[in-house]
């Protein structure tokens, strides 16, 4: 079976590419544009079988149904997520499609096809970047994922176009499938945390979505989607997208494959992705002052604009459908721009921490209504981040020191907090502007309670910046971290398991009668 001598050697060029901390889907192109050499170059007969088409089809329809799973309205109805994403492809299409027509003597169509492709950001690597850095939630974070999901709904509307499909007499059944939700919300309660949760993501997004939108003829890419969103606020839909994940990226793997194995990029090819490379910056300025319009701060625009500064393999997938014959030209594109985002979104922190007094002058006098400076009043203590570690700190402390505040950037958990009785604000801790606009006179220590290295790097150093003299501790998995979080600014930085590992050892001592007895006693 060729797929599978196939998908081996993508999976050694994924690793490789991964390794210099690109996106593996990178090496996934390079594998299949290498095996196409070798089908010129030598007797082999390599070409993309139906097997291969199938599989890579699968991918699609599991990743538009895990983008279904993420599309929750309150992030996307916001002024700034829908404002700057239909602003933004409207812009990048008037401008893309003349430019084409012009240097490249496209037909009008071609080039506007080519303008939508491209107008898209990548929602794979975006998320993988925002995950990694456990900025999903942030508020760059969240306007950077609800752009992409307006994206994501304009290339399947796109896609629905451009197939041309004409639906029967019995689509009009779609409409009644809300009233499959609590159905659908009991299965996933009773579908556990192993395998069956995988296959009722499977069984929903391939079968019920996919083959039954089909069978009705309806895009099968319309019905996964369609599928993901009906269980989008059910409490463990981020559980399901996390467990379809590995199995929606190997399927993925045939749809990179079966691009590269299309055929070698000729001369035209080469330089339309070097050209799309060189105008890729103009992508990510525009929706900076997009953003900026908006009323975000300069800091929120530029790392929701760098998540954004990159092609998409949404527009590859558009292209399969309306113009398969430049999908090797967009292709190359996409990976050109994957090593040119990858790394710079890994730095994006201290790049802007460079760029401030750059950027900063361009933000508008009144600020976003998510992104106004708190006071601090009277807090003694504050607590920045507000997940497991920082909500146990607040609850042992409150008791003790009844001025004590606790900061979180995600606004759904800091109302959460207040509803429980907490004194938690949404705030993002890891803005360096938030800090340098605030006045504390009273805070005394603070607890850097962040999931992420970077940022308790980041508000060690700049609380020290403003002069801040107070008691610093943070609390991290690695010793080499603590030592950096010190030389930030950090008073003490904590072991997270050796913390443990004291606290169970203090329970023994405290609660069990046993263990206060000495050797002998009865």
């Amino acid at each position: 079976m060729p797929e599978a001598i196939w998908i081996s050697f993508a999976f050694v060029l994924g690793l490789a590419v991964k390794s210099v901390g690109l996106p593996p889907l990178v090496g996934y192109l390079a594998a299949g544009f290498v095996l196409s050499g070798l089908s010129a170059t030598t007797e082999l007969t390599i070409e993309a079988t139906d097997e291969l088409g199938h599989i890579a089809h699968l991918g699609v329809l599991l990743l538009l149904f895990t983008v279904g799973l993420k599309l929750k309205l309150r992030s996307i109805v916001s002024p700034e997520v829908i404002g700057g994403s239909l602003l933004h492809f409207a812009i990048t299409c008037a401008v893309f499609a003349p430019g084409l027509v012009l240097l490249m003597d496209l037909e009008w169509q071609t080039a506007l096809m080519l303008a939508v492709a491209l107008s898209f950001s990548s929602t794979v690597l975006a998320a993988k970047v925002l995950e990694s850095k456990r900025e999903l939630r942030a508020f760059h974070g969240r306007v950077a994922i609800g752009i992409l999901i307006m994206q994501d709904l304009i290339a399947l509307v796109v896609m629905s176009l451009a197939a041309g499909q004409t639906p029967s007499q019995w689509a009009l059944i779609v409409f009644g499938l809300p009233l499959l939700r609590p159905l659908l919300f009991r299965l996933l309660d009773a579908s556990g945390h192993d395998e069956l949760l995988v296959l009722l993501g499977l069984l929903l997004a391939l079968v019920l979505g996919g083959y039954g939108f089909e069978s009705v003829g309806l895009s099968s890419e319309l019905g996964a989607l369609v599928f993901g969103a009906m269980l989008a606020k059910h409490p463990r839909s981020q559980e399901l997208a996390k467990s379809l994940w590995s199995v929606k990226e190997m399927f993925l793997v045939g749809f990179f494959l079966q691009i590269g194995i299309g055929g070698l990029p000729d001369g035209q090819a080469l330089i339309f992705a070097v050209v799309a490379a060189l105008v890729l910056p103009l992508k990510g300025i525009l929706f900076f002052f997009l953003l900026l319009a908006f009323r975000l701060r300069a800091r929120s625009g530029f790392l929701s604009s760098l998540a954004l500064t990159n092609y998409s393999e949404f527009g590859l997938i558009v292209a399969s459908i309306a113009l398969p014959q430049w999908l090797v030209p967009l292709a190359i594109s996409v990976a050109l721009s994957f090593l040119f985002s990858a790394p710079l979104n890994r730095f994006a922190h201290s790049l802007y921490e460079r760029l401030a007094h750059r950027l900063d002058p361009f933000e508008s006098r009144k600020h976003h209504p998510d992104e106004q400076p708190i006071s601090l009043g009277n807090t003694r203590v504050l607590i920045m981040g507000m997940g497991r570690t920082g909500t146990a700190a607040y609850d042992w402390l409150k008791d003790q020191e009844p001025d004590l505040m606790g900061l979180d950037s995600d606004p759904a958990k800091a109302l959460q907090h207040q509803k429980e009785g907490r004194n938690v604000v949404f705030a993002d801790a890891e803005d360096s502007s938030f800090w340098n606009a605030l006045h504390m006179p009273a805070v005394q220590a603070v607890i850097l309670a962040l999931g992420d290295i970077e940022g308790k790097l980041i508000a060690a150093r700049t609380l020290r910046k403003m002069g801040f003299k107070g008691y610093i501790v943070a609390h991290t998995m690695f010793t080499d971290e603590a030592r950096q979080i010190r030389q930030a600014g950090a008073d003490d930085a904590y072991l997270t398991m050796n913390e443990t590992g004291v606290a169970l050892a203090s329970h023994i001592l405290n609660k069990s009668p046993s263990a206060n007895k000495h050797p002998g006693e009865h």
